[in-house]
């Protein structure tokens, strides 16, 4: 199961779209923390085992600073649509799915192809 956890730059829809194996997935706007600052969003991430998904390049530094956990999936891809990030994530789920259990350190980045 993923414990994905969906930043603000990206629709709460998200979850509708995404199937079972991402049944675990979370947006911050229904943990309450919308709005709030990245390094809140990193520590909630690291307290309750979830791995952070987004395109701000903060997480990125953040990752820098502090490490893992949380896992940081970046999506380095400028806009996109909803559902093509949907897309993007599905199409990489065996690549996320083995990121996230292995011991790596690095931050996955997405890109579109």
């Amino acid at each position: 199961m993923m414990k994905l956890l969906f930043d603000q730059n990206i629709s709460p829809r998200i979850l509708k779209l995404l199937p079972e194996n991402f049944e675990g997935c979370q947006h911050i706007r229904f943990v309450g923390l919308e709005n709030e600052s990245d390094i809140s969003i990193f520590k909630f991430a690291e307290r309750n085992d979830n791995e952070v998904v987004t395109f701000d390049s903060d997480f990125v530094d953040l990752d820098a600073l502090y490490g893992t956990p949380p896992k940081i999936v970046y999506l380095n891809t400028g806009n996109l649509t909803t559902k093509n990030i949907s897309d993007l994530l599905l199409s990489n789920s065996l690549r996320i799915q083995h990121y996230l259990n292995s011991q790596a350190d690095e931050i996955l980045e997405l890109i579109r192809e």
